[in-house]
């Protein structure tokens, strides 16, 4: 098999990046290691960027987001009792979406379907060859039969356990790293929201963050020790910690229910560099993690690919390198700005075990800061809803 472009990771990077590649008239391969069903069943955070939500109107996805997306002008902080609003759509003229990942996959999905892009599944033993020369292929295999797909360019968004950031031999890449010292005990429940925009919080027993993915469908979460599993909370003692991190005023109107999902996610900072080795380019997760604090990790990994269909664009319409070239550094500026406000937010929010007496109130009067300075709420705002590409 042959393609210009060889994507290896079917989740919403990958797809994003063959959909909008197929606009163009660029062909592409997308390899999937798991099913489509499997991948549909993922759980994750659904706040879209003004940027991601621009990248989805050009691949021709945006019909269903725009239908059935929540757009959100704000966003509530609380601390104790205390509870202000940052206010998105003042500050910075502009709001963000939100709408689950998985719709998102699945809109993509459906797209690249109706255009009759190559989506493989079930692939086993990814194997990228000659990614420093100028004939790059990648093999896998599918029902024990070996096959190759010879190609232009790689695209890594396959994850961070994925084949391609391993692919790049050490001495050729540099890992930068940060563990948080607790998780994100989270739960979805068929309940409506207890507010129409997210609520972070900030309180003596850790941070709490109240979601929604749609009007009855709700997203909660609570810090906790890295040692927890989700067995050891049953849904009662969920609510009833939920309810003590939050302000009494939003407790009192909290509705519960049965959960329908309950995870635990760990919290990491982590960034590869270069994201470029020969032909070989990763994108979103391959490169980068981000804490979930502000929900910047599928935006970022978006920005990555609009950083690399713009190269490739301009490659394949000009004969022009100069894109794929920059690709490397133009996407790493973004994701350290990107890591920067993650690690602020988290820092902000969250109690570390380490903390004493003097740090709890250097995050109050950051808090109250935050509150009352115009500069420093504009700051957050533009973070917060996307900075520009």
């Amino acid at each position: 098999m042959k393609t210009q472009v060889a994507i290896i990771g079917g989740g919403p990077s990958g797809l994003l990046l063959s959909q909008l590649l197929g606009t163009r008239g660029i062909d592409s391969v997308v390899l999937e290691r798991r099913t489509k069903a499997h991948v549909l069943s993922r759980i994750r955070a659904g706040v879209l960027e003004r940027g991601l939500v621009a990248l989805l109107e050009e691949a021709g996805c945006a019909d269903r987001l725009h239908a059935e997306g929540m757009p959100h002008d704000g966003t509530l902080i609380s601390y104790g009792d205390e509870i202000f609003r940052i206010d998105f759509a003042a500050l910075t003229g502009t709001a963000v979406k939100v709408y689950g990942q998985t719709e998102v996959t699945r809109d993509l999905y459906a797209a690249r379907e109706r255009a009759g892009g190559q989506i493989v599944f079930s692939v086993e033993d990814v194997q990228i060859h000659g990614a420093d020369t100028e004939t790059p292929n990648v093999t896998y295999s599918t029902d024990d039969t070996q096959q190759r797909i010879d190609c232009d360019f790689i695209a890594g968004c396959d994850g961070f356990h994925g084949v391609s950031r391993r692919s790049i031999p050490p001495g050729a890449r540099r890992e930068f790293e940060k563990v948080y010292p607790f998780g994100w005990l989270g739960i979805m429940s068929e309940t409506p929201p207890v507010n129409d925009e997210l609520i972070y919080a900030n309180s003596e027993r850790g941070f709490a963050l109240c979601s929604m993915r749609n009007d009855t469908l709700s997203r909660y979460y609570i810090q906790c020790a890295l040692s927890d599993s989700p067995d050891d909370w049953t849904d009662a003692a969920f609510w009833d910690e939920l309810k003590r991190r939050i302000p009494t005023a939003q407790a009192d109107r909290l509705v519960t229910g049965p959960s329908i999902e309950k995870s635990i996610a760990p919290l990491r900072s982590f960034v590869t560099e270069p994201m470029r080795f020969g032909r070989l380019f990763l994108c979103g997760d391959a490169a980068h993690i981000v804490p979930p604090t502000g929900a910047k990790g599928l935006n970022l990994a978006a920005s990555d690919v609009h950083y690399l269909y713009t190269a490739l664009r301009r490659f394949y319409g000009t004969g022009s390198p100069d894109g794929l070239d920059g690709y490397s550094d133009r996407a790493l500026a973004r994701v350290w700005k990107a890591e920067r406000f993650s690690w602020w937010f988290s820092s902000l929010l969250h109690r570390y075990p380490d903390q004493t007496a003097f740090d709890h109130r250097i995050q109050v009067a950051e808090l109250e800061f935050l509150r009352s300075n115009a500069a420093a709420q504009q700051a957050m705002a533009e973070n917060y809803v996307g900075l520009p590409y």
